[in-house]
């Protein structure tokens, strides 16, 4: 999904769906796009519940774009390691990339299930534990 696109597939997006935030340090700047578009909005729809037993993350990522793999728009590791983690998808659950173009969602998924401890703490997780009956994340 692009910003520009938004008005159009919000709308067809169901009611329990997450929009979450790529946020792009290093972006592509074009001519007479200002302020430049450096984050993408990710619609978030299925994947496992998190519940408290889950590390907690945030809804957004900081992750610069994917450069020289041969395609537009083509999504760096880190990126797809996110995804995988905001929908708690864990190693044994099946991933079909629809959109196979430079094969890298497939390779980061392989390397999430191989390494699962590694890639999955490489995200931008915030807790393990709430505090005792404050709701504050430590």
């Amino acid at each position: 999904m692009s910003v520009p696109s938004m008005r159009v597939l919000l709308p067809m997006l169901p009611q329990h769906a997450r929009l979450l935030a790529w946020v792009k340090p290093f972006a592509a700047f074009k001519k007479n796009v200002n302020p430049a578009s450096a984050w993408e909005p990710v619609a978030l729809v299925g994947g496992r519940k998190r519940t408290d037993d889950n590390t907690y993350m945030r809804d957004w990522v900081a992750e610069s774009i994917a450069l020289k793999k041969g395609l537009t728009g083509a999504k760096p590791k880190r990126f797809c390691f996110w995804v995988f983690d905001a929908a708690n998808l864990q190693p044994g659950d099946q991933l079909i990339d629809l959109f196979p173009g430079t094969g890298i969602v497939t390779e980061a998924w392989n390397e999430y299930c191989t390494d699962y401890e590694r890639c999955a703490s490489q995200i931008n997780r915030v807790s393990t534990k709430w505090e005792q009956g404050k709701g504050v994340m430590r």
